[in-house]
């Protein structure tokens, strides 16, 4: 008999929206085996519910109806924030047996990452187009906790990235992550619309977005770069810096979990109006048990893609999301920073990253230490670039403390402070993450980095003596 199915909507919503999907399920199976399909209904217009809790209430309605028995999960948008937070609770003890259950895991539009959307939903137009329209003490609330879990660049997704995708969580390398291409996690499948809302809706849309989510911003391919300038900027710069802007992974661990991008869908009629080519994507996904199957399946995707794009042309767009944070040596969370990205082609022409190149940044609002850029990779001609420099300027705000490291060009290696406003500049040559291993720049991927500073009371260079705190 096939495994449970469960299915878990996203936020705003309630079990009616799966019910089309339900249909198609039920009539797939109903020539074969019997299948129970239990569909969820969480409140998430609450101020005070956040996805952690839902993750909890989650698994004691789980314990009730299907106890410690294997299932399959399908999840639309938050949903899939939901089931990832249920996996990963209690890392590293009790998350071991809930892997091992949940053997297939299908993203409809999954807001791995949150929603270029999240952050507007907290202000009062927020409140008044989705906000809880039954009177009582939760009215006109819009789920204030689960939005900022869902805004771009937030604490929650980049917590919970390290714990199940990049799989070196509390500095524990050896702990790989939640997903693979065996029967002992479990198999997942991504699927996104390919265009944005119409009508009065469209005044939604984003770019590389299907009204809601980012294409990039779905997947669970993810990969995490460490730049560390932490060291004395006097040592061997350029071997220090390659030994310290590096991927934070073990390739051994990672797995290629591609995207499918459905043709003529978008974050709602993935849900309500779901063609005959993705159902039955769905249900080949969902018969895949060992290694072999999986890559055949992954084969498939991959052609799929492959189509779409020939068919797409010159309109066909490649997104990625980078999601930068800048912390101290301490991983405390430096908040007044700049970054930028210079490139140079092989024929030598300049161009930075920017709004003109389709870049767009969002700053999360909570931890001004985490910003999401979005680039349009169909614009950067990555195939003939020779050079990447990035340029970061950091801030203190005082002359008392300042940020230095590698590449400063506001102190010297001797520790002195060319300015006295705290602030500090530098540019520094990444060419080899260009020819890394890991690709750098890759589509319809989130890319973290992690950017580590010093911070020290100022003048660095005496050792007995700073402007903070002296002896009388």
């Amino acid at each position: 008999m096939p495994r449970p199915i469960v299915l878990i909507h996203g936020y705003s919503a309630n079990s009616t929206a799966f019910s089309e999907w339900e249909k198609k399920l039920e009539s797939h199976y109903k020539n074969t085996d019997v299948i129970v399909i239990h569909t969820a209904s969480y409140k998430s217009l609450t101020n005070e519910i956040t996805i952690k809790d839902i993750a909890e209430a989650f698994d004691r309605v789980l314990r009730s109806y299907i106890e410690d028995e294997e299932f399959d999960a399908i999840v639309h948008s938050t949903g899939m924030l939901v089931i990832r937070a249920w996996l990963t609770t209690y890392a590293y003890a009790a998350d071991v047996s809930r892997r091992s259950r949940l053997k297939h895991l299908i993203g409809l539009a999954p807001a791995t990452f949150g929603s270029p959307l999240a952050h507007k939903g907290r202000s009062w137009l927020g409140s008044v187009m989705k906000g809880n329209q039954i009177l009582g003490p939760d009215f006109m609330e819009a789920g204030n906790l689960i939005l900022d879990n869902l805004e771009l660049g937030s604490r929650f997704t980049w917590d919970l990235a390290h714990l199940d995708l990049i799989g070196s969580a509390q500095d524990k390398p050896e702990h790989k992550p939640y997903y693979g291409e065996d029967d002992k996690t479990p198999y997942v499948f991504i699927f996104c619309g390919n265009k944005g809302y119409d009508g009065l809706s469209g005044l939604a849309n984003t770019p590389g977005s299907d009204g809601t989510v980012r294409w990039a911003g779905c997947a669970l391919n993810t990969r995490k770069f460490i730049v560390d300038l932490t060291q004395d900027p006097s040592q061997n710069k350029d071997k220090a810096l390659k030994e310290r802007s590096k991927p934070d992974e073990h390739p051994q661990h990672q797995i290629d979990i591609p995207l499918v991008l459905v043709d003529g869908h978008n974050h709602e009629t993935i849900l309500n109006s779901p063609s005959k080519d993705l159902v039955d994507l769905v249900v080949q996904a969902l018969d895949v048990s060992d290694r072999d199957s999986f890559g055949r399946w992954t084969a498939k995707a991959k052609a799929h893609m492959d189509i779409l794009k020939n068919e797409k042309g010159d309109k066909w767009e490649e997104w990625q999301q980078f999601i930068i944070r800048v912390v101290d040596e301490r991983l405390d969370p430096v908040t007044e920073w700049n970054v930028q990205f210079f490139m140079k082609d092989k024929d030598g022409k300049e161009f930075w990253l920017d709004e003109k190149s389709d870049l767009h940044v969002h700053t999360y609002a909570r931890d001004k230490s985490l910003r999401c850029f979005h680039v349009n990779l169909s614009k950067q001609k990555l195939e003939s670039l020779s050079e990447l420099c990035m340029k970061l300027i950091v801030s203190s705000g005082t002359s008392l403390v300042a940020y230095y490291g590698y590449g400063s060009g506001k102190i010297t290696v001797d520790g002195e402070l060319q300015e006295s406003d705290g602030r500090w500049d530098a540019q520094l040559k990444l060419d080899h993450l260009l020819k890394a291993e890991v690709k750098f720049f890759c589509p319809f991927t989130t890319t973290l980095i992690e950017i580590r500073l010093n911070r020290e009371p100022m003048p660095i260079n005496r050792a007995k003596e700073n402007n903070i705190l002296t002896f009388a």
